[in-house]
């Protein structure tokens, strides 16, 4: 492996775990599901598509590096997914919204 791989795979590796250390943080310290979901289902998103790029990277486009590759899109397909299911969840069992936000109303 040369220097320039080496720097882009550090590179990726730093940012993947600066993202994930944010949605945790996320996790940690917003105040209701709907906060903590998002903050979690974006910058993890982000962080371990990072990781997986390094990996892809670092392998390079055959065997361990197209692994990481469909990493990133089963990624990309299932977080949103479990988001949103989350979120809808949360909404059905009467999970109130932090403050004074509220749904908004239908115009039916």
């Amino acid at each position: 492996m040369n220097t320039l791989t080496a720097a882009v795979v550090t590179a990726l590796l730093v940012v993947g775990s600066v993202f994930l250390t944010i949605g945790t943080l996320g996790l940690l310290r917003l105040p209701d599901v709907y906060n903590r979901m998002h903050a979690t289902s974006k910058a993890t998103t982000l962080g371990a598509a990072s990781i997986f790029l390094a990996g892809f990277v670092y392998f390079g486009p055959s065997g361990e590096g197209l692994t990481s590759l469909v990493g990133i899109v089963f990624l990309f397909l299932t977080t949103p997914t479990g988001a949103h299911m989350i979120s809808r969840s949360a909404q059905k069992m009467g999970v109130e919204f932090f403050g004074n936000a509220d749904w908004p109303e239908d115009d039916d």
